[in-house]
This record gives C-alpha cells, structure tokens and sequence, in this order.
C-alpha cells in the first residue's frame, strides 16, 4: 500500500514538457485533402505542414480514424509529398480580437489586408462562439436604421433581426450593401466578403472605408481563389468578431456576402470526405451548416446588444427554390428579394415588395404604419398583376375601384421606392414619406 501511494505522488509529480510538438508524416494526399499519422488534436485545430520547400503549409484537421488524420490544406501553392512532416499548430480555437479590429481589412486569420501595421490585439474569443440559452435571449423590439427608404418603412427591420438577400446576378446586391454598412445607426459594422472576386472585393472594401462611419466597420475578406476551408474560416471569423462586440453590448449589424459562397465551399470539403451529394450536389453537411452559422447571430441572451444579420443568397439563373435559399428562407427571420425586372426598369434598389416579407415588422412598428405599408404593397401587387393588360389598353377605368387608386399612385409609388447610392434617408424620415403618400391623397 505504501508502495502504491508513494508510486502514485511520483507520478503526480511528473511535470509534463509542453514544449514537445505533437506531430506526425504525410501519408497520401489527392490534392485536396491529406491523410498523416493520427495523432491526438480535435477537428478544427490548425497544423503546419513543412513541405519540399521547407515552406510551412498552414492546415486544419477535418477528420480522423484509426489510421489517419485528415486535414485540409489552407493555402494552395504548396508542394507536399509523402513524409513531409504535420505538427500541431494550435487547437484552441480562440481569435485574437479588440477594439483596434474595427477601420480594418483582415483575412481568415486576421492578418491585415489594408498595409496598415500588424494588429496586436489584446482580448481572446472563440472562433465558433459561445452556446447561448435560447430562453433568455432577449425579443427583438426596436427597429434597425438601415437608411434605405424602402426597406425601413415597407420591410422594417429589428435589431437581433437575420434577414436574407436574395438575388441574381447583376442587380444591385452590392450596391444595396454598401448604402446599408454606411448609412445604418448601428454601433459596429462587420461586413464579411466571403467568396467574391477579388475585383469587386476590392472596389467594395474602397467604398465603406472612405466615409464617416469608416472607424466602426471592419471588413473580413476572403476572395474567390482562396481554399474552401479558408472561405468557412472568414465566415465564422466575422460572425465571432460581431459576437465580440455584442457580448460588449454593442448594436451589431452583420452583413455577410455571401452564404451562398459559404454552402458551396462547405459542399467542396464533404465531397471530399466521401459524403453523399443529394439535392444539387449538396451533401447533408451544407443543410445542417447553416443553421449552425446564423443562429449565432441575433439577440443576446445576457445583455443588451444584438447581432442584426443580412445575408445574401445568389439565386442561380434567378431560381429561389435552390436548396441553399430554401434552406436560409425557413430558419431567417425575413428575405428580401432582388428583381431582375425591377433592376431592368431602372428601379433601384430593385427590391420586390410582393415577394419580400419581414416577419418581425408588425411586433416593432405601430398600427397606423402596418396599415399603411399593407395597403402600400397591396397596390403595388395589384398594379405589377395587370401591368400587361394595361399596357395592351385591355383595361378601361372604372372597373375596379381598387386597381383605379394603384394606377393613380404608381408613379408615386415609383419614386417612393427609388433611392440614389449616395443618399441616405432615416428611419423617421421613412416613415414620414410613407405616411404623407396617403395622407396628401
């Protein structure tokens, strides 16, 4: 017994070398993914791989078994070959981060894309954020300046709000997000670029960083040509950077471009860990993703700050029965869609009212404001209904009483709607506009 316990304390005295690397060799690579030796570090944890180079590869563990680690390498050019030895890097998961993020440009890792000098941030949050009880967040009930006419009076939004942006190519998606991040009143912006070329990448950035509101946005920008795990990373680099600043009690609005992106980087990585493709080539990876992604944003459940979210969602020729839209539409809290017809007629932003909807508009906004943007919109679907009979002359007035009053209101309704890209009207002055409509009637 003696020997035991005295066994024992020598044990417990042991002093672990924390210095020692835990690593392992190269045993395959198909291009995308490596398989080492397996060593113990949980998925997610980072790992340098030292290539024929001696260039160190940054990766990250996707995957394990018995016989190997599976890791996805996060930098393309890289000359890997069998025994080229994988060490862990890092397994916590935590990002550095403080107030010196925000007027600046980052990458997945947070090194700085604007030249400006290194970031040596002070504070620590996990990169896949913290479990919140879903019966103490708090209930949106304030309304969110966007500074966009249409949407504050006829989609109102609410602070801890998720709305889509659902749109095909070329018809204002970027614009409308830029005249968002500059002109809304919230406390932080946090504007993630995840999967957009890097053109536009740039000409976006150059736009919200050259205005007024340029010290409370921060930009995480990860372009097209980057690797998909790279693409994931920004994505849940930018929304625990918006996390930060709630957890701070600070109004967040996060403007994420685009969850389209995301799902098909997330689709590249499950199809190459052999997972089944079902509707469209998306394996079941990508559906369970994206509720994990967005429900990390919204109200806190231990404070007062929120996370107001706009995600875009590219509708693929136009179709909004993608997978992905489908998917977003059911666990956001509202969509606003993007017409192509709209965009054509030179109506921007070219939001369509009869297709967008906000679920929370009626718990944050007055009776006499609902009534007004109901009958608003109802005019607006009554018109857009029979605009081809009226443009064939197959409709004489006095019929309809109803379509008379939208025929009458739609050029006002047209210049109700419409918005330059430099000019910002609030939420106030929103709801004034609509209500004079029909009150001046």
């Amino acid at each position: 017994m003696n020997l035991h316990s005295s066994l024992s304390k020598k044990i417990s005295e042991i002093e672990i070398d924390k210095s020692i690397t835990i690593s392992g060799r190269v045993k395959k690579f198909d291009g995308n993914v490596v398989f080492s030796d397996p060593f113990p570090a949980p998925i997610g944890s980072l790992c340098l791989i030292k290539d024929t180079a001696n260039k160190e590869i940054m990766s990250e563990i996707i995957g394990f078994d018995e016989e190997h680690n599976m890791l996805a390498i996060l930098d393309q050019s890289s000359n890997i070959v069998v025994g080229c030895r994988v060490s862990l890097f890092d397994e916590t998961g935590l990002l550095d981060i403080d107030d010196t993020i925000l007027g600046r440009v980052t990458d997945a890792f947070g090194r700085p894309l604007d030249d400006k000098p290194i970031l040596n941030m002070k504070e620590k949050w996990p990169l896949l954020g913290k479990t919140m009880n879903p019966l103490k967040r708090k209930p949106v009930k304030n309304p969110l300046d966007v500074g966009i006419k249409v949407i504050n009076s006829l989609l109102t939004i609410g602070r801890g709000q998720r709305v889509g942006i659902v749109a095909g190519s070329g018809v204002g998606k970027s614009i409308l997000l830029k005249m968002m991040s500059k002109f809304t009143d919230a406390d932080v912006v946090v504007v993630g670029l995840i999967g957009e070329r890097a053109r536009e990448v740039g000409v976006m950035v150059e736009s919200l960083l050259d205005n007024e509101n340029e010290r409370k946005i921060t930009v995480v920008a990860v372009p097209a040509d980057r690797s998909p795990l790279m693409r994931i990373r920004g994505a849940n680099r930018a929304t625990a950077i918006a996390e930060y600043f709630r957890n701070k009690n600070k109004n967040v609005l996060l403007i994420m471009d685009s969850l389209t992106r995301i799902a098909h980087a997330k689709r590249e990585i499950g199809l190459s860990l052999g997972e089944q493709p079902t509707s469209k080539g998306y394996p079941p990876s990508v559906i369970s993703m994206i509720p994990n992604l967005i429900e990390r944003t919204g109200t806190s459940d231990n404070g007062d700050g929120s996370i107001t979210a706009f995600y875009t969602i590219l509708a693929d020729g136009d179709d909004t029965n993608d997978p992905v839209v489908d998917t977003a539409r059911a666990i956001l809290d509202g969509h606003i869609v993007l017409s192509r017809l709209n965009a054509q007629l030179g109506i921007y932003p070219a939001v369509d009212l009869t297709n967008s909807v906000s679920r929370v508009m009626t718990e944050i906004s007055d009776e006499n404001h609902i009534d007004v943007a109901t009958k608003f919109r109802s005019q607006v679907s009554l018109y857009v209904e029979n605009r081809d009979l009226l443009l064939m002359g197959g409709y004489v007035q006095g019929q309809d009483p109803m379509l008379d009053d939208a025929i009458k209101m739609w050029p006002k309704i047209l210049d109700f709607i419409s918005q330059k890209e430099n000019e910002k009207t609030n939420f106030s002055d929103s709801i004034k506009g609509l209500l004079n409509l029909y009150t001046s009637e």
